[in-house]
């Protein structure tokens, strides 16, 4: 049963007869179970989390369900959540919660069309069925309307999931038929030319260029396999995946955290700039240090640094911004800048996330205007790509990445999407071959 006041669209899996129904959640510790065994097999609503330091979840199921389009979404997405979470009554650790899972369209105006279908403006469930692993353990949390009901499915899923292999096969890759692009070299060249000729005008400083790569399986992929491949060539990435029952599953491998919030504490980081991996060491510092030096590299990262400084300090009470690193992946390094603050009032996560989206690392400087690009000029739907993938609690902690590095699998086919920052000193060839680079994390585990 949907319940509605105008500010968007919440339902709760087991819900029955008038009025708000409070959620119940009961976990107990497992051991040595297959992680991902509670995503085979199903056509229900499925989520995956799991972030470098170590923190993995999964769930399937809907408990409560959360929507909301338009330009107002994230308040909308909270109103509906403190409307579940206020009755919650959890038994358990606190590492087990509940958590809501999903994310955000890139354009507040999104309209799901293939491959979009079913990936609303906004959507986060609370599963039914949740494994948590932490440094601490691994625990079973199951959520639903009764005591009664809860408790059962708790030992029902706890037997089922340890009477399975510790170890999950991760599957072979499905192999690729057949590549498409959304966006031909001349098409991009155009699109760069005329965001240069609004910088060189005054109304842009950097927007941010994507494209798509549409991926024709020769069989069926395996996405919480492909993941597991992902995670060993990958390990300092997020992991995420979302699939909507039969719909489409998206999926990534994304480095850029959005944002974390404890309590009072929020981290987050710029991530802009981009160079290849060398064959050694040496090549990797080469490569390093050409990005250092350059002034256009330079520039860009600075773009996304000040905009982030920007955005939280109307939250913050102490903001530090740390010394420049670098972020070496399996393919690719980057210019990284961690921010962190504390902030000055109690904040749902979802403020700080509607505050930081999009970063100019995705989106562009000034706002409005790269924005403004992006639809002139893109030649195809942005959907979830490169918006905020995550999770909140009941408490407003939680934490979302930026979902690029990322995919959608829909029958048969995988589409892919990528992106670069485009500056005043911007060369539409350069920018292509760094765009195909970016292809290459998910593109080398489909092959």
């Amino acid at each position: 049963m949907d319940r509605s006041s105008g500010d968007g669209r919440l339902a709760t899996g087991s819900e029955s007869g008038e009025g708000a129904v409070d959620l119940v959640s009961r976990s107990r510790e497992l051991e040595g179970i297959s992680f991902s065994a509670i995503l085979d097999g199903s056509a229900e609503s499925r989520v995956q989390w799991a972030t470098p330091d170590g923190l993995e979840l999964v769930g399937r199921g809907v408990a409560a369900r959360f929507t909301a389009d338009g330009t107002d979404r994230f308040d909308r997405i909270r109103t509906q959540a403190r409307r579940a979470f206020d009755g919650l009554a959890h038994d358990g650790p606190a590492a087990a919660r509940p958590r809501a899972f999903g994310g955000f369209s890139f354009h507040d105006g999104h309209e799901p069309t293939p491959p979009w279908i079913g990936f609303d403006g906004a959507s986060f469930v609370v599963p039914q069925v949740l494994v948590t692993r932490t440094d601490d353990g691994t625990w079973l949390t199951v959520v639903g309307n009764r005591r009664d009901e809860t408790a059962d499915r708790l030992e029902r899923w706890h037997d089922r999931l340890t009477a399975l292999p510790a170890m999950r096969p991760s599957g072979s890759t499905p192999g690729v038929a057949a590549t498409r692009r959304t966006t031909s070299p001349a098409e991009w060249t155009s699109q760069v030319e005329t965001a240069l000729e609004r910088i060189v005008d005054g109304r842009l400083r950097k927007v941010v260029l994507a494209q798509a790569l549409s991926v024709e399986l020769e069989g069926p992929i395996d996405v919480p396999a492909t993941l597991e491949r992902l995670r060993r060539q990958y390990p300092n990435c997020y992991r995420f995946l979302v699939g909507h029952e039969a719909r489409g599953t998206f999926f990534g491998a994304p480095p850029e955290r959005l944002v974390s919030k404890r309590g009072e504490r929020v981290e987050t980081e710029a991530l802009a700039g981009s160079v290849p991996r060398g064959e050694t060491p040496a090549e990797d510092e080469e490569h390093v240090e050409r990005m250092r030096a350059d002034a256009k590299f330079q520039h860009e990262h600075e773009l996304v640094v000040d905009a982030i400084r920007d955005q939280l300090v109307p939250f913050a009470r102490d903001l530090t911004v740390s010394e420049q690193t670098i972020r070496r992946l399996a393919t690719i390094q980057h210019l990284q800048t961690p921010i962190e603050a504390i902030l000055e009032s109690d904040r749902h996560v979802l403020e700080i996330v509607e505050a930081l989206h999009p970063t100019p690392a995705v989106g562009g400087v000034p706002p409005d205007a790269a924005w403004e690009t992006i639809r002139e000029t893109e030649t195809f739907d942005r959907g979830w790509y490169a918006a905020p993938v995550g999770w909140f609690d009941a408490d407003g902690d939680g934490e979302f990445a930026v979902a690029i590095r990322s995919g959608i699998a829909t029958d048969g086919t995988v589409t892919l999407f990528a992106g670069n920052g485009i500056v005043a000193d911007s060369d539409p060839e350069e920018e292509w071959d760094e765009v195909q680079l970016k292809y290459r994390p998910i593109l080398d585990e489909l092959r």
